[in-house]
């Protein structure tokens, strides 16, 4: 993914959504020329401006083009004739209208750029995101990069994803607005994250399936060694009826789809919260996992429902060891709690932060767990603090999982702490339980997990 000089073709001279590309690619620290196409002015944001790509007078590695729909094809053209080896079509007004005329010229674009040896993204999408090639199609995306590949037919997604990312722990190889797919698909990317080292999990929103055959064969190639989470629309009339007027999609046929899924051992989600929380969790919990599970929390009701979660996503409550019971008991509140798994530990814990501190202790030493699950919270910002900084160390220094899962009050930015030190934060106990049990799951089937008798 080197790139070493960008042009932009069609960059407005006032602040209009293309100017939004500029930013963007400045504001990620790009340090190779960039160069604005623009036949109206010499300069540009300080930058001087070309009449033409073909007047540029050094080499393009890629090209984003932001002229309106009639003036595409010319852009096309002269990139082409330039050599540039791959262009971004922001420009809309194609497949996604619904007309033959829009689809023709798809792939009229799609065919001039080929016989160059040029690759297209889009119509219709709004490109790359590569924070190590300094690439962005958004302002105020993060410069740190990460394991994750997303492939999206929606920019929009994407672009809230990588945003809200930080905040979740979640950092990107690269992000992908594909569009309407005329070249470049999402099975293209797909082969490309399969070979690629530095992508570790790939997560995928989709609309459509171009050339099916293909994407089937890359999926299964992408999944053999990294998951693949993906969030598919289109497969009932409602979503269908909105990807095609999105991005053009056609339908899909729920049936096919699950075989599809099955066939290659992706993973399939459904809904932005399920998509968001399986990246947390495959990011975030280790190889060679087990399913056994204890539970610390306050509130009783919220170790009971974590309980009952953890039972429905194939997940199974550990047997705690004698040894830790015995030392639960030298601490723990006799009256309103439970030394049994769900470890309840009452409601005088948030008045007593030590209590939750000092029973995920005894969880983190117990070799009858293998991950585990707290629902905490203090009396104050200090008290939430501690806890945070105490539950942190307890994971690095056992190398156990834990995963944390939300009482209303505990606040934002420590949740965030969790999640950039890998410890996963949901919303509830379910969420939390459903992500375990999907990467048990998924590395059961590859022989990945920890095999365990209980």
């Amino acid at each position: 993914m080197e790139t070493k000089s960008v042009a932009i073709v069609g960059l407005p001279r006032g602040m209009k959504t293309g100017k939004l590309f500029l930013h963007a690619i400045q504001g990620m620290g790009f340090t190779g020329p960039i160069y604005p196409v623009n036949p109206f002015t010499e300069e540009i944001d300080g930058l001087k401006t070309y009449p033409s790509v073909e007047a540029i007078p050094g080499p393009v590695d890629l090209a984003i083009i932001l002229v309106p729909h009639g003036q595409a094809r010319e852009a096309v053209e002269q990139c082409a004739k330039k050599g540039v080896k791959g262009a971004v079509l922001f420009t809309a007004g194609y497949k996604e209208t619904g007309s033959q005329e829009g689809a023709a010229l798809e792939k009229e674009l799609a065919t001039l750029a080929r016989s160059a040896g040029m690759r297209l993204i889009g119509p219709n999408g709004m490109g790359l995101y590569s924070p190590e090639a300094r690439i962005s199609f958004f302002p105020g995306l993060p410069v740190e990069s990460g394991p994750i590949a997303v492939l999206s037919h929606s920019g929009s997604l994407a672009n809230i994803l990588c945003r809200m990312g930080p905040e979740k722990g979640l950092f990107f190889r690269l992000a992908v607005s594909l569009g309407n797919e005329c070249d470049l698909t999402a099975g293209d990317f797909l082969e490309y994250c399969a070979q690629d080292s530095k992508t570790g999990l790939v997560g995928a929103y989709l609309e459509g399936i171009r050339d099916g055959k293909a994407f089937l064969k890359n999926l299964k190639k992408a999944s053999e060694t990294k998951p693949v989470i993906l969030w598919k629309m289109g497969l009932n009339p409602e979503g269908s009826a909105a990807a095609a007027s999105h991005t053009g999609s056609m339908a899909g046929d729920e049936r096919i789809w699950k075989a599809v899924v099955s066939q290659a051992r992706a993973i399939a989600v459904d809904g932005f919260e399920p998509w968001v929380d399986s990246m947390m969790g495959f990011s975030m919990l280790p190889r060679g996992m087990g399913r056994r599970v204890a539970i610390i929390s306050g509130p009783g009701g919220l170790a009971v429902s974590a309980a009952q979660a953890c039972g429905k996503f194939g997940l199974s409550l550990a047997q705690l060891s004698p040894e830790s019971r015995e030392r639960l008991a030298a601490f723990v509140p006799q009256a309103g709690t439970s030394l049994k798994n769900p470890v309840d530990i009452g409601m005088t814990s948030s008045l007593d932060i030590n209590l939750y501190i000092q029973a995920a202790q005894v969880m983190a030493e117990d070799p009858n767990v293998d991950i585990v699950i707290m629902a905490a919270i203090g009396f104050s910002l200090e008290s939430n603090q501690e806890l945070t900084r105490s539950i942190i160390k307890a994971h690095k220094e056992s190398q156990k999982p834990f995963v944390m899962f939300h009482i209303p009050g505990f606040e934002s930015h420590l949740v965030t702490e969790f999640c950039q030190a890998g410890i996963p934060y949901f919303e509830s106990a379910e969420r939390a339980a459903a992500t375990c049990g999907r990467v048990y799951e998924w590395q059961r089937q590859r022989g990945l997990h920890k095999q365990c008798v209980q």
